[in-house]
């Protein structure tokens, strides 16, 4: 059952593991096996329909392919692809067997797949015609070497057919006898410091855990088609294009293309009985720029965001021009949905939300207490005296940075925020990401939406610059919109604006303009990119 009252609803519920557990035997191959479970299109116009019973063959088939070329339980399965429907074809194949999955970006280059392929142990690839130069050029660079390298479209020495094998194969596989902590998926995330790291879930962490996102968050039914923008290398696919709608038996809408437009976005919303929708920030505050009032939006009921915390200006528009609410969500790589703005819930814009159901989540001090009102502190997990199901494993090969994620009986989000009297959380920053400003805590996503407010300014990232006298200053990075020109002028207008909305200690004593922010393939923006580059910038300058 979705959703009606939050405190009964977080109240009642509970966590079910079972002993044994596999997400395809215990929970996809239930459903309709006539139901629609895909609607994919591409650019060209082609339009598949595909099942659940359809998909179910087609991931047998692909077991029995791995199963033939030796892949055995726990060894890892790398997927390079975009939103082919061999990719959803691979992660229930892999379940199925007991094998790991390991999505990555096919903006990756021969530098981060050699580390991937390494540090992961891989055992086959998946790709097409487009990566597979890379992950052949990676093998020779790593000196790693593979099982079965399957290719989704084209031909390559070296390279098994993808559509050929899976046509001879046969679609009788029992599912692998799983345990719910056996691993499932491994995520590569990139932290403030060294190579990503590799954060290890479980079948039940993703395939149980994810219900809570499913159910209450994008609040979808078996009735939905659900549409979620992200890029296929992000644990947010995870999320909410596998596993939070077929835990709830909804169909996925999918659109295959190389790039994101926003016009074009929204003539699919209006021309599909798209119910659902999920965008990182970045998409929201694309698509607004746009008249969403020359849009009939008739089948969309609800949508979501997440990635990071968006602007209460968005919210806002979107809203007065549509006349849906953007449901905000916080989570992690780490973790399912763990803060949330919930259809009961009145939305506070700009509110992270209140705690997903089956989770106990805080700001807690340095020492591991809870903070009270409005007292900023870190956004932490309580694992004791049960650990959530929908928490990830641990990183694998990393024992220290696993520690150091916790503080006595909590989990470390890595977050900075407060509560307010309601209990909904309010975001102020990643721990590393907090300016110290001549004494003053800043947290750039208060700047960043003011900024926004100002007609002139389509996006912006604030970080902290290098000042010899108060230590750090605020500085703004600038993307303006259609028909506004960098000026000195602008610079003090910008800032007089900041002034004016918020303290004055918080105002930008740089701006720079730039046409494009740096991000990572989910759409976050790259502060720490910004701020190294502001760091080696003012020691040349020195």
């Amino acid at each position: 059952m979705n959703m009606v009252n939050y405190d009964e609803s977080y109240r009642n519920f509970k966590w079910e593991v079972p002993e044994k557990f596999n997400f395809c035997r215990d929970v996809f191959d239930r459903h309709d096996p006539e139901k629609l479970a895909m609607l994919w299109v591409d650019d060209d116009g082609n339009e598949e329909r595909i099942t659940f019973g359809e998909f179910a063959n087609r991931s047998k088939r692909l077991a029995n392919v791995f199963k033939e070329h030796g892949l055995k339980k726990g060894e890892t399965v790398i997927l390079l692809l975009s939103r082919y429907t061999a990719w959803w074809e691979s992660i229930l194949a892999s379940l199925r067997s007991g094998l790991v999955v390991s999505p990555g970006s096919i903006q990756l280059r021969t530098r981060d797949l050699a580390y991937r392929l390494k540090e992961s142990e891989a055992v086959a690839v998946i790709t097409d015609d487009e990566n597979a130069a890379k992950v052949d050029e990676a093998l020779a660079q790593s000196g790693h070497s593979l099982k079965a390298k399957l290719l989704v479209n084209g031909s390559r020495e070296g390279w098994m057919d993808y559509q050929g094998v899976m046509a001879d194969a046969s679609d009788d596989f029992e599912a692998a006898d799983t345990l719910p902590d056996d691993p499932a998926f491994l995520f590569f995330t990139s932290g403030t410091t060294g190579s990503p790291k590799m954060a290890k879930h479980t079948q039940a962490s993703c395939g149980i855990g994810h219900q809570v996102t499913g159910r209450y968050w994008l609040d979808l039914t078996p009735d939905d088609l659900h549409w979620n923008l992200s890029d296929t290398g992000w644990a947010k696919a995870a999320w909410s294009s596998f596993f939070g709608p077929w835990i709830q038996g909804s169909a996925l809408f999918i659109h295959h293309t190389p790039r994101f437009d926003p016009v074009q976005t929204l003539q699919l919303l209006e021309k599909y009985p798209i119910t659902t929708f999920c965008g990182a920030p970045t998409i929201f505050r694309m698509l607004v720029q746009e008249d969403l009032t020359q849009y009939k939006l008739n089948s969309l009921r609800h949508c979501v965001a997440a990635g990071e915390p968006l602007n209460p200006e968005v919210i806002a528009k979107w809203k007065n021009e549509t006349g849906l609410t953007i449901y905000d969500g916080f989570g992690q790589t780490e973790t399912v949905l763990l803060i949330g703005n919930f259809p009961p819930n009145k939305v506070k814009p700009g509110s992270m939300g209140k705690p997903a159901p089956g989770f106990y989540v805080s700001v807690i001090d340095e020492n591991g207490n809870e903070c009270g009102p409005n007292e900023e502190g870190d956004v932490a997990v309580r694992t004791k005296p049960e650990r959530p199901v929908g928490l990830f494993a641990g990183y694998w090969k990393n024992e220290e940075k696993t520690k150091n994620s916790f503080r006595g009986d909590w989990y470390l989000t890595g977050d900075r925020a407060y509560k307010d009297e309601d209990g909904y959380f309010w975001f102020v920053g990643r721990s590393d990401d907090v300016i110290i400003s001549a004494g003053y805590r800043i947290g750039p996503f208060e700047i960043e939406s003011v900024l926004l407010e100002h007609p002139a300014v389509t996006e912006s990232a604030v970080v902290a610059s290098p000042d010899p006298t108060r230590g750090e200053i605020v500085k703004a990075f600038v993307v303006l919109g259609r028909g506004h020109e960098p000026s000195d002028e602008l610079v003090k207008d910008l800032q007089e604006f900041v002034k004016e909305k918020t303290a004055p200690y918080k105002y930008p004593r740089e701006i720079e303009f730039v046409t494009e922010l740096p991000k990572t393939v989910s759409g976050k923006i790259r502060r720490v990119e910004l701020r190294q580059m502001e760091r080696e910038r003012k020691n040349v300058a020195n």
